[in-house]
């Protein structure tokens, strides 16, 4: 996250807390400093699994009510929020459900890796939203950005306006060019929040 966009949220009632908390079940949860092949075929010295956190219902009402108050600072008229399957669909859920809680409801979709094996044929579900939506891109880690950028395309082939990526964690591994490429993205954590030294 932006070091000024964090000051500023900072200061807003219990989103540092909440913030803190959500880094700590990730370190406890998610977070393994040890070799690991990522799915980009990468080697990398640690490995983090969100959805140990993303599938908790503390850890998924912390990550709704932070992505909503991101979503409400970097893309307010933003009418849906999605992305690719699977890591995208607990973050897409959450961050409806406490934003409808705030007074804000913001539709869910999910970008299919393969198309729909009937009917359709698409790669988009969602409930009907208008031509041109607004739409946020959620992610959980980001690495290369391959599957942001799948998903920033596919919801832009369906019709959508992608204003804004957000994601948990930020590898630091090249994902954040490669995204900010295309749209803009913020995460709330990096590599950094983990491996200080790195």
């Amino acid at each position: 996250m932006h070091g000024v966009l964090l000051d500023k949220l900072s200061g807003r009632p219990g989103f540092a807390e909440k913030r803190a908390r959500l880094l700590e079940l990730l370190r406890e949860r998610s977070f393994q400093e040890r070799e690991v092949t990522l799915s980009s075929g990468l080697k990398s010295n640690f490995y983090i699994d969100c959805k140990q956190v993303s599938f908790d219902a503390e850890g998924a009402a912390l990550i709704g009510d932070l992505f909503h108050q991101l979503i409400e600072e970097l893309a307010p008229t933003a009418v849906a929020v999605g992305g690719l399957t699977l890591g995208a669909d607990p973050l897409a859920t959450a961050t409806s459900v406490l934003g409808f809680q705030a007074g804000v409801p913001r539709a869910t979709f999910i970008v299919r890796k393969e198309p729909k094996g009937h009917g359709t044929n698409q790669w988009v579900e969602s409930t009907k939203l208008a031509a041109g939506a607004p739409v946020v891109i959620l992610e959980d880690v980001v690495t290369t950005g391959a599957s942001t950028l799948r998903a920033i395309e596919r919801s832009r082939l369906a019709g959508f306006t992608v204003l804004h990526a957000i994601g948990l964690v930020d590898r630091l591994e090249g994902g954040y060019e490669a995204v900010t490429a295309e749209a803009p993205l913020t995460t709330l954590f990096t590599k950094r929040d983990f491996l200080p030294e790195s």
